[in-house]
């Protein structure tokens, strides 16, 4: 089987990748996959699997030389340098790498929002908002039945969360 980047050279790596339920095959030979960033003496990172180092090589030069480009305007830290320890160096970088986040986070988690831990000093505030927004959708869904004394309820359950986190807000503030 020929090198699909090349067409000359036997290829002798093949990459098989899921994406969006279709399955993409990709062989190469050794030195295409070395030219596409892909280091056949150390393992490929997960990080790099999901997204996509070396992939198909319409763009290749480009994508190596965006690679380079992209970096932290904080800590310095490349592109290239994130794939490869899959770690970022300093707060900023999630601003200079918010598309290669994006993509992994949707790989990851099927969704483009963290599902992930909470802080335990965010964890009261973040399941009573978790809370108020499924009691608005339950009144939704109540209005939409027509069966407005439910609906009343839950409104009143949602007055009572956000009284009660507006009284543990002010108790932090009186502690100060």
């Amino acid at each position: 089987m020929k090198c699909e980047c090349c067409n000359e050279a036997e290829a002798t790596i093949h990459l098989t990748q899921v994406v969006e339920g279709k399955v993409k095959k990709l062989n190469l030979c050794q030195a295409c996959a070395l030219e596409n960033g892909i280091d056949l003496n150390s393992p490929i990172s997960i990080t790099d699997v999901l997204l996509g180092l070396g992939s198909p090589l319409d763009k290749k030069k480009d994508t190596l030389m965006s690679e380079l480009d992209l970096s932290c305007s904080r800590c310095q830290m490349t592109r290239a340098e994130f794939k490869k320890n899959a770690r970022l160096g300093c707060p900023e970088c999630y601003n200079a790498f918010m598309g290669e986040l994006s993509a992994l986070m949707q790989a990851m988690h099927h969704s483009r929002q963290h599902v992930g831990k909470i802080p335990a000093r965010q964890g009261n505030e973040a399941r009573i908002t978790a809370q108020i927004a499924s009691l608005q959708k339950d009144i939704e869904t109540a209005i939409a039945k027509e069966e407005y004394e439910i609906a009343a309820n839950l409104r009143d359950k949602i007055r009572a969360l956000k009284e009660g986190a507006q009284l543990s807000n002010d108790g932090e503030c009186d502690d100060a």
